[in-house]
């Protein structure tokens, strides 16, 4: 919540609390509530009619498709890559990494 902790909180409020009084205090907020929930109500409205979300998935897609030649992302392109190996290298073939090969070597 914009990085303000708790002790930040407590002194905002003791603060509004001298300058606005008592009496005020719990009508700013309730309208400042009503404010904030109004704005968020037309963020969530103005996101639905931009189609940000699919935007993104859209554009991901097509990166992908660029990049990788098809949907898939990296993570799984790098998971169905063969590692190539030589003829009589067993290592390789099971699968060790490529240090733990040269050690045994």
């Amino acid at each position: 919540m914009f990085g303000i902790g708790m002790p930040e909180l407590i002194v905002i409020l003791i603060v509004a609390l001298i300058v606005i009084g008592p009496k005020r205090l719990p009508e700013i907020a309730k309208a400042l509530g009503k404010g904030l929930s109004e704005f968020k109500r037309a963020m969530d409205g103005v996101r639905e009619e931009l189609q940000v979300d699919e935007f993104r998935k859209d554009a991901g897609d097509l990166k992908n498709s660029l990049l990788y030649g098809s949907k898939e992302t990296p993570g799984e392109a790098a998971s169905q890559t063969v590692e190539r190996s030589t003829p009589g290298d067993e290592t390789a073939a099971a699968g060790k990494p490529a240090a733990q090969r040269n050690h045994e070597q």
